[in-house]
């Protein structure tokens, strides 16, 4: 069996914990953050786990 290639634009968006869990950076933190509220741009800051179902196809990406 070959060995599978990881996904190098998934290697930059997704971090592995020590306990293997997946975080991400939140979306929406990038333009436009003059006509947002103040709570909505602290909102997005920081990193988030990612969601249950899509933890399988995140891990095939990083080729865990």
């Amino acid at each position: 069996m070959p060995k599978n290639k990881s996904h190098s634009g998934a290697g930059k968006r997704f971090r592995v914990t020590g306990s293997g869990k997946i975080l991400r950076e939140k979306a929406g933190k990038r333009h436009n953050l003059e006509k947002k509220a103040s709570k909505v741009t602290r909102r997005m800051t920081g990193t988030t786990e990612v969601a249950a179902n899509d933890v399988p196809r995140a891990k095939k990406l990083l080729g865990r």
